[in-house]
């Protein structure tokens, strides 16, 4: 009997190919080439000691901040000790403005409310209902690329366009009033200048001090605010009835305790929140895992057989799907590698003591997600590429806390296994049909902006399998 094909492991041709990555610096950065690093690439600012060591305290101008990559210190900080950490103020600066107080802003009381108020959209059996969306929008994206066979296209950009199709059609009753490719540039323009208020934040300086692209910034953050508080004000004249998706359940939802339910302003916030991160990640997951299967086309082909030896050759389906292991392990990877979000800073609200390091209330705790996921104490060899170290038996044997593409404890990302699932739908779709490949000469560069994107887009060409 013939192995499937999610238990065949590629056999590595010729030399391994050298992945983008950051290249950190050898010892902590003076002051002002922290600060002009910081405003270029947050994550070009990082110490190379992060990628070593368990702890790492950093000082800048007389402020303590701490590195925590240990993942008995991570779970202490995210679950066991959640209550003594609150989010942080650079956060709050980067994206309060546009997002409110919203679930991924709020914090105590607010965010459990807006936490429950959310959570029936993302049951699994409502996920699993969302499945043949997602299939569907992959298949509209797989045929327009069929109609320009051997054309160059940002896959990046693609990417953006298919996950926003399944976010407003999924969340907002396929509501035709969004000019997705007006609110694709808002949020860019808008997440654009956070590193500016990640320098600044860092300086102590006030909120209302001017940097290059804020006006910009402003302009965008307005769009996106106004554009969906108009959605959740046409949403609720238009009633809730015989509506199941996020909009609807947001503008009936009620605190169980105190019988409140949000009005237009929080509906609206929580509806970009869902927006912006629903779409942007998971696109950005895919962008990555391209890039990946680009340099190695042994997993490329394994991930086509896979589909076309559950599927028997027919249409994907929601129930194939689940039956993608070795799928699913390619985007696992992916965000191992590329964390779409590289990055989770928080505050200490009162003392603690971590490892025998103590923190005073309001230190600064960043968790590196990008350097744990690459951290040479907890992956071996951690700038290869390998889905293999998401099989089963070996996802079990690794401790919990040293992978965190949707962070972990109360706060882990409500939507994982929706992403997920649009994930694995979309990569099925599109790999079964085309080949891709990278522009030649093209070494994407990474840049944060809150996100981790490729800083030029992800040029590649793609041909019929």
């Amino acid at each position: 009997m013939n192995a499937h094909p999610s238990q065949i492991r590629p056999a590595p041709e010729g030399p391994r190919p050298v992945l983008a990555r950051i290249t950190p610096p050898a010892q902590p950065l003076g002051p002002w080439r922290l600060f002009r690093t910081i405003v270029r690439n947050p994550l070009e600012a990082w110490p190379e000691a992060i990628y070593h060591e368990p702890l790492y305290v950093s000082d800048f101008l007389g402020n303590t901040s701490l590195f925590v990559m240990a993942p008995n210190l991570i779970r202490r900080v995210m679950v066991d000790e959640a209550d003594a950490f609150e989010k942080s103020e650079v956060l709050r600066r980067a994206l309060s403005p546009a997002l409110g107080d919203a679930i991924l802003t709020a914090d105590g009381a607010r965010w459990r409310w807006q936490r429950r108020a959310a959570a029936p959209i993302f049951r699994a059996e409502r996920i699993r209902s969302f499945v043949p969306a997602m299939i569907a929008a992959a298949e509209r994206t797989r045929d327009a690329l069929a109609a320009e066979p051997g054309a160059e296209v940002d896959i990046a950009q693609t990417m953006m366009r298919t996950t926003f199709e399944i976010i407003v059609e999924t969340m907002l009753s396929g509501h035709g009033a969004i000019d997705a490719a007006r609110v694709e540039r808002g949020i860019t323009d808008y997440l654009e200048s956070t590193s500016w208020i990640f320098a600044l934040t860092l300086l102590r300086a006030p909120a209302w001090m001017p940097y290059p692209g804020k006006s910009k910034a402003e302009r965008a953050k307005m769009y996106l605010r106004d554009a969906l508080f108009r959605l959740a004000a046409e949403g609720r004249r238009a009633g809730t009835e015989g509506r199941n998706d996020l909009m609807s359940l947001l503008l009936a939802a009620r605190d169980p305790e105190t019988g409140q339910a949000m009005d237009d302003r929080d509906v609206a916030d929580n509806l970009l929140t869902f927006v912006t991160a629903g779409h942007e990640t998971t696109a950005l997951a895919l962008t990555w895992a391209f890039y990946l299967l680009a340099h190695h086309p042994e997993s490329e082909a394994l991930v086509a057989a896979e589909v076309e030896a559950v599927t028997g050759g027919g249409p994907l389906t929601a129930d194939h799907v689940d039956a993608l292991p070795y799928t699913r392990q390619v985007i696992l990877e992916a965000m191992r590698l590329y964390p779409p979000v590289p990055v989770v800073v928080r505050a200490a609200l009162r003392d603690v003591d971590l490892d025998g390091t103590p923190v005073k209330a309001g230190t600064p705790i960043t968790i590196p997600i990008y350097a744990v996921h690459r951290h040479a104490a907890l992956w071996d060899e951690p700038d290869r590429f390998d889905p293999a170290r998401f099989a089963p038996e070996a996802a079990k044997a690794r401790d919990r806390y040293a992978y965190l593409p949707f962070a972990a404890g109360p706060r882990i990302c409500i939507g994982m296994g929706f992403a997920l699932s649009e994930a694995v739908a979309i990569l099925a779709v599109l790999v079964r049909a085309f080949r891709f490949s990278l522009r030649p000469g093209t070494v994407p560069v990474l840049k944060q902006r809150i996100t981790l994107r490729p800083a030029d887009g992800m040029p590649m060409r793609v041909s019929v399998r």
